[in-house]
């Protein structure tokens, strides 16, 4: 990739002949294989520039961006406006657009939320966005957060590839679909802020909402918030505007880009057991070994799960190593608002065809696992008994989603200043089937039981 800021001509397709120069400032987002979106300077203007770089469905991908924007304009909807498309020097298809100054990514401002409050009168301004779109026949087939931007009042669309255009009206149940997609774009928003969306929805489109619609918006959620998650954790395992994918020495790793970048991933890679040994040891065992490391001045921790013979690297290979599957479970975790450490990295080791060894990398919390905390002589009981319900509501929500730790025990929670966390995910298990999460549920449940019992406290009277 070229070091910025660099010069992309582009042969014009509205003015033949015509070459136009842009100074390509930042790179914004990469689709390996598919497209690349640039920051960019034309003729002094600030402009967005999308590339399309898939071998077969490039033009078809390029038309169906530029016809979008223009459509988006024709319909009155807040959107970048097209300027030109045409063909890169070495071929390939661009579309050129107005960039919304000081516009923000609406998914940035809702993390940044200081309150829920804040949060949902974010997500009342894309309701109403999204009611407008609704009325005027549009259907946003990629519907997040990430998709539109905010200036001051205004929320503007972006990426219309993925927006398709009607003849008339969105009937009412695609469009209660469509406000549950939103609701449940971010799991921290309760059910009873997504059924008054869901209302404030139904009152700009001047509509009556019966019981059963009620429960349909609800159904859908549950149904939408497991694709959406499904989505995520597939785009987790490569390389994306969040997450880098990297192939080296025999490894394949996935880092996030927060953590680390390609020349930083790759010495990283290269030192890992050496900055494990220098690190802060906190297990060495024959399974694993858990070390706390300074890197890129990120405080972490690696745990490294060991070669334990070919049979077992065989098992591994076959169901995924243990740090790829503690790193999806961490991602979905934090998409369903779960407490658990951040994960930075993981790392798969092969000898051939084989996982050899693996290595998850996480933030590091601070904090006193539960075991320490509860017998802490410091600590009040009713601070303890405090802890133990927010444990027990944490619980709560792994019930919720049908979702067993596999180990739950004392030194796998973590009391960290913001509350309980989770630990040590690579035995969790999500369950489509009533009867087996009832049968592994109810292990982590009895654990939690003796837990208690034997920490001399009960959630249900405590305090």
């Amino acid at each position: 990739m070229a070091e910025f800021p660099f010069q992309l001509q582009i042969k014009s397709g509205l003015s033949a002949g015509q070459t136009e120069i842009l100074t390509c400032t930042a790179l914004l987002r990469v689709v390996p294989g598919s497209r690349e979106v640039y920051d960019a300077l034309w003729n002094k203007r600030a402009v967005i520039v999308k590339i399309f770089s898939h071998k077969i469905n490039a033009r078809r991908h390029f038309k169906r961006e530029w016809r979008g924007l223009n459509l988006l304009q024709e319909r009155g909807i807040n959107s970048p406006k097209a300027l030109f498309f045409g063909k890169t020097s070495d071929g390939q298809q661009a579309v050129v657009a107005e960039k919304i100054a000081d516009a923000t990514v609406v998914l940035d401002v809702f993390k940044r939320a200081k309150n829920p409050a804040q949060q949902f009168d974010l997500l009342m301004a894309v309701c109403r966005e999204l009611s407008n779109q609704h009325r005027n026949g549009i259907i946003q087939k990629d519907l997040h957060l990430g998709n539109f931007l905010i200036k001051g009042e205004r929320i503007f669309t972006i990426d219309p590839g993925q927006v398709c255009f009607f003849a008339g009206e969105i009937g009412k149940n695609k469009s209660l679909s469509q406000a549950a997609l939103l609701a449940c774009s971010l799991s921290g928003i309760p059910d009873e802020s997504a059924v008054a969306l869901c209302r404030e929805y139904a009152g700009y489109r001047s509509w009556t909402l019966e019981q059963s619609d009620i429960a349909f918006f609800k159904k859908q959620m549950v149904l939408l918030r497991k694709r959406g998650i499904k989505n995520a954790l597939r785009k987790s395992l490569r390389t994306s505007k969040n997450y880098l994918r990297i192939k080296a020495d025999g490894c394949v790793c996935v880092f996030d880009r927060s953590f680390c970048q390609t020349e930083q991933a790759v010495e990283f890679l290269r030192r890992i057991d050496a900055l494990m040994d220098e690190g802060q040891i906190l297990k060495k065992g024959n399974t694993c070994y858990v070390s706390r490391v300074m890197w890129n001045n990120k405080d972490v921790v690696v745990k490294r799960y060991n070669h334990k013979g070919f049979i077992h690297s065989l098992c591994h290979t076959i169901r995924r190593s243990r740090a790829r599957r503690n790193w999806l479970h961490g991602h979905r975790l934090e998409m369903l608002n779960i407490d658990t450490p951040k994960p930075v990295a993981y790392i798969e080791k092969y000898k051939g065809l084989l996982v050899w060894s693996s290595y998850i990398v996480t933030e590091f919390v601070q904090g006193q696992n539960l075991h320490y905390f509860l017998r802490d002589e410091n600590i009040a009981k009713e601070q303890k008994a405090k802890t133990c319900r927010r444990v027990g509501e944490l619980l709560d929500k792994l019930n919720k989603f049908r979702i067993s730790h596999g180990d739950l025990k004392l030194s796998n929670i973590i009391i960290a200043e913001s509350g309980p966390k989770l630990i040590d995910l690579d035995g969790m298990a999500v369950h489509k089937c009533k009867w087996m999460y009832r049968l592994r549920g109810a292990k982590d449940l009895k654990s939690w039981e003796d837990l208690q019992d034997a920490a001399g406290l009960n959630i249900d009277n405590a305090g």
